[in-house]
């Protein structure tokens, strides 16, 4: 099939056309960021089932020594505006967009969030990395303290835009550049970022300089040890999310990258989630070339598939094979400031 067919029938399927879509991406190849090793096995080869940014197919691999899975080539940081268009989800997360699904979501995350707020103070200061348009700062600011000092970093304009209109403070940027006070905020929330990011080793490593000793970090991920990674991953896998998702983890992973940044686990389990389920069955229906009134049903704005694949994946989570990992850690209390650390190491 010639690429303008493929776009074209796209279209019919449910995803958007665009005009540079039959334009390659810029691509690199990259290492593993825990072990820095390339011996790799070819995992799975997809295509942006989703967004139809380009018409590149793409390799996701995991590194023989630790596991990881991560996209190599991958796009380069100058392909960003390009793999993350203007209708990318992450931007207008919105009850006039997806309805039912998101009045859902918001009570089950303002829930989520909440419970990792419990130990914090009335005074306490929380940063969202990677927040998009604010949905989860928006929760935290209409349901906990009032007192709180709320505040987001991501490095999207448009998402960082979006969030302003809704009096949210979003610093734009990444947590790396960013100009924020060291030492400073009690808590730390990468819900849905990690895998985003070029580098997790020094994402994590900015967060930890910004954590107050004994202030902790929640990451929220896809999980490469759930089920429905096994049963998609040689190409469907909603986890892929290709080409947006760069790195990919489970728990063994998880725990030798806290280790690099020299932070302890306080917590490490499973959370529900339909999404990898719904997208993993488009991906495949989309492949297949299924009518698009069938591809539809499986999106983030079809309440019955994400609710069956919910209580689906509330059973998995109790055998701790939830489709995301979360993982609580936390700065040392007794480290030391990160300007005297590099002192000592020098």
């Amino acid at each position: 099939m010639t690429i303008s067919n493929r776009l074209k029938q796209s279209s019919e399927w449910g995803a958007v056309c665009r005009p540079d879509s039959a334009q390659p991406l810029q691509l690199e190849t990259v290492k593993c960021c825990i072990c820095g090793t390339e011996e790799v096995e070819p995992l799975a080869v997809g295509e942006d089932f989703e967004y139809r940014t380009s018409p590149d197919f793409f390799l996701a691999v995991q590194c023989r020594r630790c596991r990881l899975v991560y996209l190599s080539p991958r796009p380069a940081l100058t392909e960003f505006d390009r793999i993350y268009p203007p209708d990318y989800h992450a931007f207008d997360f919105s009850a006039d967009q997806f309805g039912l699904a998101y009045r859902v979501r918001r009570w089950l995350e303002a829930r989520r969030l909440l419970a990792c707020c419990q130990s914090l103070g009335p005074r306490a200061r929380i940063l969202d990395v990677g927040c998009g348009d604010g949905f989860h700062l928006s929760l935290l600011k209409q349901f906990g303290k009032p007192s709180w000092q709320l505040e987001g970093v991501d490095a999207s304009e448009r998402a960082v835009e979006a969030g302003r209109k809704a009096g949210l403070t979003i610093h734009l940027g990444t947590v790396q550049a960013a100009d924020l006070p060291a030492a400073s905020y009690d808590l730390a929330f990468l819900i849905a970022t990690i895998e985003h990011v070029d580098n997790p080793t020094e994402v994590l490593a900015a967060v930890r300089r910004l954590l107050r000793p004994g202030g902790r970090v929640v990451i929220v991920t896809d999980n490469t040890d759930a089920w429905d990674f096994h049963l998609f991953k040689r190409r469907y896998w909603g986890g892929y999310h290709f080409p947006r998702h760069w790195t990919l983890f489970n728990s063994a992973n998880m725990r030798t990258l806290a280790q690099a940044v020299e932070m302890e686990v306080v917590q490490l389990t499973t959370v529900v989630s339909p999404v990898n389920w719904v997208y993993s069955i488009r991906n495949a229906l989309v492949d297949w070339r299924a009518p698009g009134w069938l591809v539809r049903q499986f999106s983030l704005k079809s309440t019955l598939s994400l609710g069956v694949f919910t209580l689906f994946d509330m059973v998995l989570q109790k055998l701790g094979r939830g489709a995301l990992m979360r993982a609580t850690l936390q700065r040392p209390q007794g480290s030391l400031p990160e300007e005297s650390t590099q002192r000592l190491r020098g």
